[in-house]
């Protein structure tokens, strides 16, 4: 028997995987666009049951809860009028979902792309993420990220601490 070709102009029915897929996407993106945005509360509110955590050197520096995010990234980033005139950029994702287990991975690349007053657009960092997730109840949640920041450039108008 020959499987249903969708017809023309229509996309074969989504399996739960690809929905996962889309969702975990949707998430990754979300933290991208509240960072860009400066909304540090709602960055913590995507890892409100989860850890966050980033290489600093050889160290794992480590937060968990969505406070702890919010203020962190409050004290770190330096914004202008509210915002850190950053822009995300987040490719290469690689999702892989246990739907029998309720979980799933993710790795990717960022590239943070910043302007401001005499610092002209450029990427000021690059790295990777890797992400746990979980299924809660019907959506799909954070359990964990670790940052590896790979490529550092200019930082000095981005954030008040040392990446090093």
């Amino acid at each position: 028997m020959t499987p249903a070709v969708p017809e023309p102009g229509t996309a074969p029915p989504a399996t739960a995987a690809a929905s996962a897929a889309t969702a975990i996407a949707n998430l990754v993106a979300t933290y991208a666009e509240r960072v860009d945005l400066g909304d540090f509360t709602g960055v913590g509110e995507l890892f409100r049951a989860a850890t966050y955590r980033a290489m600093v050197g050889d160290e794992v520096t480590t937060m968990e809860g969505a406070e702890s995010v919010a203020a962190a990234m409050a004290g770190m980033v330096i914004t202008y009028d509210g915002v850190p005139r950053t822009k995300h950029v987040t490719t290469n994702l690689i999702i892989e979902v246990d739907e029998q287990a309720g979980t799933a991975t993710c790795r990717s690349y960022f590239t943070v792309f910043q302007a401001v007053g005499d610092l002209p657009l450029q990427p000021i960092i690059a790295g990777r993420y890797h992400d746990r997730f979980a299924l809660s109840g019907a959506a799909w949640r954070f359990t964990d990220r670790l940052i590896y920041s790979d490529l550092i450039g200019d930082l000095r108008q981005h954030l008040r601490i040392s990446p090093y």
